[in-house]
């Protein structure tokens, strides 16, 4: 494993993006052990896009149209669903507590769609991963699995620490009204955001 790979992979999983801005969401909302399940998620919503990339099937998406285009509607809707769903939320920045193991599912299940549902990932493998296989590689599809295995390992870690950070600053945020209403309108424009620009995307 070659450290390109490596410094590639961190600078890509530490760009804020849906992933990143969803579990910063969750540690400043409902704290530590929620973006925890919710990098989980994000995590988990990768696999079927380095499988897809290693089994050639994200050729398809960059192919089709018609896929491509339907794996984009489905993640734009879903991303103004977030964006809608945060801003008229007003239970979710709380101190409370909460039924943890009810939450934590369905704080994963959030972040596994949030991944899925992105297009852009597949083709963004296909192209990322056969870079750093060498072409006399003995088992290429060995090596891909691999360097997939550590790029998930990489994000989880990551966004983590991400939002292992938000919820250290919880308290100190969402005790203020005002911040609460602001922080609900930030993410909730980070999603519709996102989602237009997924929307503009070209295969």
């Amino acid at each position: 494993m070659s450290i390109e790979f490596l410094i590639t992979s961190f600078i890509v999983v530490v760009a804020p993006g849906t992933g990143v801005i969803y579990t910063l969401s969750c540690g400043l909302s409902r704290g530590a052990r929620a973006s925890v399940a919710a990098a989980l998620g994000c995590t988990a919503g990768i696999l079927p896009h380095v499988t897809a990339a290693i089994l050639g099937l994200a050729a398809l998406l960059h192919t089709s149209a018609l896929a491509f285009q339907v794996f984009k509607v489905l993640g734009l809707a879903y991303l103004l669903y977030l964006a809608w769903t945060t801003l008229r939320d007003e239970e979710t920045l709380s101190v409370e507590a909460r039924d943890d193991r009810h939450s934590a599912g369905k704080i994963a299940v959030r972040g596994f769609l949030i991944n899925i549902l992105n297009p852009k990932l597949s083709i963004f493998f296909l192209a990322f991963l056969p870079q750093f296989v060498p072409a006399d590689a003995a088992l290429p599809l060995l090596r891909m699995s691999g360097l997939s295995a550590v790029f998930m390992a990489m994000t989880f870690v990551v966004f983590v620490g991400y939002g292992v950070f938000a919820a250290a600053l919880r308290r100190h945020v969402i005790t203020r009204p005002a911040v609460m209403v602001w922080l609900r309108r930030a993410f909730a424009g980070a999603f519709a955001g996102l989602g237009l620009k997924l929307a503009l995307a070209e295969r």
